[in-house]
């Protein structure tokens, strides 16, 4: 029997949480389309972020080490399925929209440049004066600018509730009715589990890479907490087996705390209504206190012991030479851009025409560019073999 996005709206409406955003509720699209027949708003969101070419180009884009320096470490795309597998998770037991929160989910990190973290500070200070460069913003430039899949439009057209949920860190939003000061519960709980997941997930990198060792981890509340609850559990359990199991139990452990911790918080604000939850002064998506407090000591560590690490940073400050030598090229000569590309110049100019264009661009891609432009560039193809391995 085929379900019609009509009666799929109605059981959302009977199922979901009285403050959860219902797609036959959402405020729409910049570009008016016509409703699907078989999907609701959201479900068409989610699968325009599949399938554009941002969304793919993830694949080969630096979590935090390089892409191509290990056959497990974490990509962008892999970090990506991970935090929408732990959104759905939340949002299910809260009883929200989890196609909602997952397509905000998947779009969260399109604006990541190649290179990572390291990455994104080079652009910023290379558009200086420009507009900077922000990857939360440069996702939300993707879907609304960059990609170009529909001859009616520019981007994806999504709806603004999962444009809503990419502007993380906004101080305020705006609708046709006004201000207002949170996104909806699906937009906290995705920018929530994208913290869930890469501290965890890149501890888990850091061990497999042989950067941390258990020792230093001692002194961390979040591992050893976990670390005594599969001691207790499974006492012979050792190596990576254990170390694995360990990162596992803390993911569960947090998504249970935000799970605990919001339902009490909605509760006690006595929101009735996705309304009422944009209008609350402070966000209803959070992890309880003893938690927040040793996730903010296990970024601190991993700060210091993992991100700025000499085997992370060296190799990412040598692919970010390479990067500013690329985008000065391409101020130089904007031609090198091609003819699409190189057309947007006149409306948005040219640091930011190539600022896209870069942002865009996969880990490998940029140094097969730099080597094309740079040929006689010796000390840059020395670079480029070795962060190749």
């Amino acid at each position: 029997m085929i379900r019609t996005r009509e009666q799929l709206e109605l059981q959302e409406r009977a199922v979901l949480a009285p403050c959860a955003q219902k797609s036959g509720d959402s405020i729409g699209r910049a570009h008016p389309e016509p409703r699907h027949p078989h999907r609701t708003e959201y479900q068409r969101d989610r699968a325009r972020i599949i399938h554009s070419r941002a969304f793919r180009r993830l694949e080969y884009k630096t979590q935090v080490f390089l892409n191509g320096t290990g056959d497990h470490l974490r990509t962008r795309l892999t970090h990506t399925f991970e935090v929408a597998n732990v959104t759905r998770a939340i949002a299910r037991s809260l009883a929200l929209n989890e196609d909602l929160a997952e397509a905000i989910a998947l779009a969260h990190d399109l604006g990541h440049p190649p290179f990572g973290h390291s990455g994104e500070e080079t652009l910023d200070v290379l558009m200086r004066g420009h507009g900077g460069f922000d990857h939360n913003a440069q996702s939300l430039r993707i879907v609304d600018v960059v990609e170009s899949r529909y001859p009616e439009f520019p981007g994806l057209n999504l709806s603004h509730e999962v444009r809503e949920g990419l502007q993380k860190h906004a101080k305020f939003y705006e609708d046709a009715g006004g201000a207002y000061s949170q996104p909806s519960l699906e937009a906290q709980i995705a920018n929530l589990a994208d913290e869930i997941t890469y501290y965890s997930h890149d501890l888990d990198d850091g061990l497999d890479f042989k950067l941390l060792d258990l020792e230093q981890l001692e002194s961390l509340a979040a591992w050893t907490e976990a670390a005594a609850e599969v001691r207790r559990h499974f006492p012979k359990l050792k190596g990576r087996d254990f170390r694995a199991y360990v990162i596992r139990c803390i993911i569960d452990r947090q998504v249970a705390d935000v799970v605990a911790t919001s339902a009490a918080l909605i509760t006690k604000a006595g929101v009735k209504s996705v309304a009422d939850v944009r209008q609350y002064p402070k966000p209803l998506i959070a992890y309880s206190r003893p938690l927040l407090k040793a996730n903010q000591q296990l970024r601190r560590f991993l700060y210091k012991n993992l991100y700025y690490h000499p085997r992370v940073a060296d190799a990412n400050q040598h692919a970010c030479v390479m990067l500013g030598d690329v985008f000065k090229a391409y101020l130089k000569d904007p031609r090198l851009l091609g003819r699409s590309t190189s057309s947007r110049v006149e409306k948005d100019g040219i640091h930011r025409t190539v600022c896209d264009y870069i942002s865009g661009m996969t880990d490998r891609y940029l140094l097969d560019e730099h080597a094309r432009l740079f040929p006689e560039g010796a000390k840059g193809a020395l670079a480029a073999a070795r962060l190749r391995g």
